[in-house]
């Protein structure tokens, strides 16, 4: 064992309680002070010093754990003034426009009958083409035209003349929904 290890064992053993107690009065959080305690420590000690005992050793985990502390104090108030400026008021996203539209497209697909709910999300959200919508509904492709067609005009009237279902929509897969 080495003289640092020999010193800091027995500075662990004498003044651990001390040190804990002392952090926590700093911070004011048990595990707040545990962890200045630790950064002190390390502070002091990875640093070659000529410590005679514990009790100068103690000194000088103190006066660590004093600097540390004010300094992340003066970081977090640095940081307090200067973080809201670094975001932008044009910067963040208006999300109102989207929710708009679900809840548009929810109504629209609320108003229409099981088939032509089903036609619509098999063709729109899944992606699928009309031959094999009608695959999966075991529907003539005529048939899912129709309902496809029907169901557009009546999410029209309940939306309002602002829908327009793009032939590309945008799907999400399973697991990557929002």
């Amino acid at each position: 064992m080495s003289a640092d290890d020999a010193l800091l064992t027995d500075l662990l053993e004498r003044a651990s309680g001390r040190l804990a107690a002392y952090g926590y009065l700093l911070t004011g959080s048990q595990h707040a002070g545990e962890d200045l305690v630790q950064d002190a420590i390390v502070k002091v000690f990875v640093r070659r010093r000529r410590l005679p005992n514990a009790a100068a050793a103690e000194g000088y985990v103190r006066a660590a754990m004093r600097t540390l502390h004010v300094d992340r104090l003066r970081r977090e108030a640095r940081w307090r003034n200067v973080a809201p400026g670094l975001v932008g008021a044009g910067e963040l996203p208006d999300h109102a426009d989207a929710v708009a539209a679900s809840d548009a497209v929810a109504r629209g697909l609320a108003a229409l009958s099981p088939r032509q709910r089903t036609a619509v999300v098999l063709r729109y959200f899944d992606d699928l083409p009309v031959a094999e919508v009608a695959h999966e509904m075991r529907l003539a492709t005529g048939t899912v035209k129709r309902y496809l067609s029907e169901a557009l005009d009546r999410m029209a009237t309940v939306v309002g003349a602002d829908l327009v279902i793009d032939e590309r929509a945008d799907v999400v897969a399973k697991g990557e929904r929002r």
